[in-house]
Parts: structure tokens; sequence; C-alpha cells
């Protein structure tokens, strides 16, 4: 589904990203591994296009994404992928139900479509009765199932993890990694997942080991 073809990347005279070549089937979960400062996060931010190589090409289901405007790569992002962080980055002062509706809101669905597909989500994922709360009344792990929510509002091909469990206790670690599996499970969805976690990366279908700026 995904194609990264000598993807190279440096930032002033450091050389982050040494040739990169990576293939990503769909519905599976790819773990991202290697040492700090190894060129993880570098990587994964350029497969979601938030930032660009300096060479190299991404191809998306056989299309050159490379070769897309600004506005075009924004409607991309919008609809094909789903991000998760460390921190969840919720607004505030929304709820629950609001900030996973967010991204359909950008992708200009109906409050009604919007609405709908988030409750589903926020249902599958046992937050039924949290919907109206805001961040602040959430707990750690709540806060993360809501951002996964958010991440596959717009049923991306793809969902883009950056160390999702790094900011969790063993408990919420171990929940939110058994969601990930499940998800894949049931509805075939796609990750790729930056991750220290040794445990999750071992299970995972695929690891793609970074040293250095190239794969091992």
């Amino acid at each position: 589904m995904i194609k990264a073809q000598n993807i190279k990347k440096s930032f002033g005279n450091i050389e982050v990203l040494k040739g990169i070549n990576l293939e990503i089937p769909k519905g599976k979960i790819h773990s991202i591994v290697g040492a700090s400062g190894a060129g993880k996060t570098t990587l994964l931010q350029i497969l979601g296009t938030l930032s660009k190589p300096d060479s190299g090409e991404i191809f998306f289901n056989g299309k050159d994404i490379s070769t897309f405007s600004e506005k075009e790569m924004a409607t991309f992002r919008n609809q094909e992928i789903g991000f998760v962080f460390q921190f969840h980055h919720l607004l505030p002062e929304f709820t629950a139900l609001e900030n996973v509706c967010i991204p359909a809101f950008i992708a200009k669905k109906s409050k009604a479509e919007a609405e709908k597909r988030a409750l589903e989500l926020l249902e599958y994922l046992g937050l039924t009765d949290r919907i109206e709360h805001k961040p602040s009344e959430l707990s750690g792990g709540e806060k993360q199932r809501v951002a996964v929510a958010r991440a596959l509002v717009n049923s991306p091909s793809v969902v883009l993890a950056d160390e999702p469990s790094g900011n969790l206790d063993s408990s919420n670690r171990d929940e939110l990694h058994e969601l990930l599996f499940k998800l894949r499970d049931d509805f075939g969805q796609t990750f790729i997942i930056v991750t220290h976690d040794d445990n999750f990366a071992d299970r995972s279908d695929k690891i793609i080991h970074i040293k250095d700026g190239v794969i091992e």
C-alpha cells in the first residue's frame, strides 16, 4: 500500500535518513524501532506527509504523493492518514465527542454524519459514558483512546503513531496495545508505530529496525 524509495533527509549538516527503502502492505502492524536519534520519528513524519524528504519518492496505492500540491497534500492527509501521538493533543475546550469529530468536520462531513461515526467509535472503544467529558475529566488511558477514535473517524487507510503508549502507566499501556491489535483484526486497519516497547514490537507483524539513518 505504501512504498518509500531512497528517502533521504538532513537537518543542517546532520544526515538523519540516508536512503530508506520500505514497503508497507495493507492490514498489518509495523513497528519502527531503534535508538534515540536513529531517525524513527523523522521517517514517520515523512510517511505521514508532515515533513518532506530532501530526495526520494513515496507512493501510496501506486500514486506518487511527492508530486502533490500543498492543498492536495492536506486533503490527502486528512482523508487517508490518522495520527496518534505520545501526548494525546486533544483540544481542552472540547468534549471527547467534539474532539473526535474535528477531522470529519475538516473533511466537510455533515454534523450528523461526523457525530454518528464518532459515537460508533467511542462506543467500540468503551467510552460511551465519557462522550460529554472534556480532556481534563478523563484518565490518561481514556484520553489516548479518544485520540485513537479521532485518528479513525475518517476511516483512514493507515494510522501512524509515535510512541502512543509512552506516556501511559503499564495497565493503560497494555490496554492500548491490545486495542491496536483488535483494530487490526476487526477492521483490517494498517498501523505504522514508532515504539521503544520491545514486547509490543515483538507482537507486531513486522519490525523495521533503523540504525544510523538506514534500515538494518
